[in-house]
């Protein structure tokens, strides 16, 4: 950490990544190992969030029955009949464990015109038409306008979309925690690879005992 990098977790957002019934869930359509596993530690950060009202990001898929938004590498099964993620449909809802409440659910219709959703107070969902959540996406103005300049990475699955969420974050001069019992399918190599350009590799322990020094509470 320097003065560049370290993160200022006063002016932070958790942001969660994909952590959507079908990539998670077990007998999903594309279910991702290891997500399951780390929702207990997403849920201890989200309340920690809430409690201190610092804001939260859900960031997440949703693939058009026709496929026509969909990624080139996904677009033929999709096109084939598969369904993922697909709008108003159970699998693209977030995972009942990282939810605000029960009620709570995705506006397809809203976030797949662009806008960002207000899940609950101090808590929003971004759609992101490709692996990261800036491309193509208005992101970055709205935490420019919350004042935030820390990301903290959870959710599924570090190969794709995190990874990519990050390169495209620290292109934009966020600074950056990876939290790393709060991804999953994260390996030594990726670690080493983030520590390189600029990432704090944190635990959920130590996340939520930032929040709680920056909040007077530590």
């Amino acid at each position: 950490m320097d003065r560049y990098t370290t993160p200022d977790i006063s002016k932070s957002a958790l942001i969660t990544i994909d952590t959507q019934n079908d990539f998670t869930l077990d007998g999903g359509p594309v279910q991702i190992g290891g997500t399951l596993e780390v929702l207990p530690r997403m849920a201890v950060l989200l309340e920690k969030y809430r409690q201190n009202r610092l804001p939260i990001i859900h960031v997440v898929r949703l693939y058009l029955p026709d496929g026509s938004n969909a990624d080139l590498c996904r677009r033929e099964m999709i096109e084939q009949g598969r369904r993922i993620v697909a709008p108003g449909t159970p699998g693209a809802e977030l995972v009942e464990a990282i939810k605000p409440c029960p009620a709570a659910k995705l506006d397809s219709e809203l976030l797949l015109s662009g806008e960002i959703q207000e899940l609950a107070p101090g808590e929003y969902v971004s759609y992101k038409p490709r692996w990261g959540a800036f491309y193509q996406t208005g992101l970055e103005d709205f935490l420019r306008l919350q004042g935030i300049n820390t990301l903290v990475f959870t959710g599924c699955n570090y190969p794709n979309c995190p990874r990519t969420s990050i390169y495209e974050a620290s292109e934009r001069d966020f600074r950056i925690v990876l939290v790393k019992d709060a991804i999953s399918q994260l390996y030594p190599r990726g670690e080493t690879e983030m520590r390189n350009i600029g990432v704090n590799i944190l635990t959920t322990d130590e996340v939520t005992g930032s929040v709680d020094l920056a909040s007077g509470n530590g």
